[in-house]
């Protein structure tokens, strides 16, 4: 059977993966579509700050020689993008900022291990300044933007890889998740992102990132391919993909549409709620038991304002030129500086929001999983938050993105899952959250999801 370019493009990771190990296409075929469909799309959707055009190349020859020579690897000779905040050798890491930065002499962890895995790494995508805010965009790179509709911003910060991913320009890609950075431009692009359990994806160079907040992570069109690649980042053979495979347990599930404390005003879009809902009543008729209940978050963003703003000026005060900063890092920089002295405390009151939030889990009358909006709203307009002041861009996105943070205070795992369109063609998402180490139910309840919904179906 003969694939169209179109069809090689959505084949996915695994797909790809197959293609190439029975030689219906070849890495440097495959390599120079993604190349050229990178440079076909950075005109309207900027997904991409550096582009490994050669080197790319020389790796995907590798990988041909590799696969005629009978080698197999769970990535060997597949295209995957890396966002901005991850040490490339040979790159600078710019995070989303201007700069003359220092090219890296040596790879991140997970670099390293995508490389192991036969990857070929075609250029490192866009993220807002220092990761700071859900949407993508920034006067170092310009504004990246939702291939679904160009109007609407991807989200952020994982911003451009969630553009890449959802264009089909490359099957895969890693972000980054410190506030829910992975999960929201997945709800908002119609993929799937996963956030693991801290600790399970390595950080390598860096001991931890934002005083351990953010993790490393999946971002894809399939449960299975996400699962891939979040084995392939955290060194765990097969265990994801063969949980993506595994029908669940009958499971007591939460839908918790309660929103986390943030003192300013949110509310639940009609629209996202009536998605969550339905989803709701899917995971009915899949055999499981859905009741409605309100984890109780508390003041926990008293524990994650000092982590972040503290994260945020830790890396400001490394970039060359502090004055080519965003005003409004800045003024984070300068409140994150302040806030360092609570750091000490923030990582004590950790086990306090643990079992405060984990009685949800743990009460005679738990859940086994939460089922709550990845987002309040669906993907706001693009190129409108540039100018915004600070307290102003702070508002929009609390009033956004109230729901995803919390899991990143509590360390925990949460799989975002696409939810439908508006009624415009707007993509949308669903949070499945559970406690620390539960990757492996809530991919498997994901991937069961999936084979009812089948959102991969759904093309930009």
């Amino acid at each position: 059977m003969r694939h169209t370019e179109q069809d090689i493009a959505f084949a996915g990771l695994t797909g790809q993966a197959t293609l190439l190990a029975e030689g219906r296409v070849s890495a440097v075929e495959l390599t120079s579509a993604v190349l050229g469909r990178i440079a076909e799309t950075q005109p309207t959707l900027n997904a991409f700050r550096h582009v490994r055009a050669a080197e790319a190349g020389r790796e995907a020859e590798a990988a041909d020689r590799r696969l005629a020579d009978g080698e197999r690897a769970p990535l060997l000779g597949v295209p995957v993008a890396i966002k901005d905040d991850t040490d490339i050798a040979g790159l600078p890491t710019a995070f989303g900022c201007r700069g003359d930065f220092p090219v890296r002499d040596a790879d991140a962890e997970i670099v390293t291990r995508l490389r192991r895995a036969g990857a070929v790494i075609v250029g490192k995508t866009n993220t807002p300044e220092i990761g700071q805010w859900p949407f993508t965009e920034g006067a170092g790179f310009g504004v990246t933007r939702n291939p679904w509709d160009t109007a609407h911003t991807p989200g952020g910060s994982s911003g451009g890889s969630a553009s890449a991913v959802a264009a089909g320009i490359v099957a895969g890609a890693v972000g980054s998740d410190g506030a829910g950075s992975i999960r929201i431009p997945a709800a908002w692009t119609n993929l799937v992102g996963i956030k693991a359990t801290r600790g399970l994806v390595p950080t390598a160079p860096e001991p931890e990132l934002f005083h351990g907040l953010t993790g490393h992570g999946p971002l894809a069109r399939t449960v299975g391919d996400a699962a891939l690649l979040l084995d392939v980042l955290a060194g765990t053979a097969n265990r994801f993909r063969t949980a993506a495979a595994r029908e669940p347990r009958p499971l007591r599930i939460g839908l918790a549409l309660n929103v986390p404390f943030t003192a300013l005003y949110t509310r639940l879009d009609e629209r996202v709620r009536a998605a969550v809902v339905r989803l709701a009543g899917v995971l009915t008729d899949l055999g499981h038991e859905v009741v409605e209940t309100e984890p109780r978050y508390g003041l926990i963003g008293l524990d994650f304002l000092p982590r972040s703003l503290a994260g945020v000026a830790d890396w400001a005060d490394r970039v060359p030129d502090p004055a080519l900063l965003d005003p409004r890092t800045l003024a984070n920089r300068r409140t994150g500086t302040r806030l360092r002295p609570l750091l000490a405390l923030s990582r004590r009151l950790e086990p306090l929001w643990s079992r405060r939030v984990g009685k949800v889990f743990s009460d005679s009358e738990g859940v086994d999983v939460l089922l709550t909006p990845t987002t309040a709203t669906p993907p706001p307009r693009a190129d409108v938050f540039a100018d915004l002041p600070n307290w102003r861009t702070d508002r929009a996105i609390v009033a956004a993105c109230p729901f995803a943070w919390p899991w990143n205070v509590l360390g925990w795992p949460s799989v975002n899952v696409p939810a439908g369109l508006t009624a415009g063609g707007l993509p949308m998402g669903a949070q499945l959250a559970g406690p620390a180490g539960s990757e492996d139910l809530l991919i498997s309840l994901a991937a069961q999801l999936e084979g009812v919904e089948r959102w991969h179906d759904r093309t930009p």
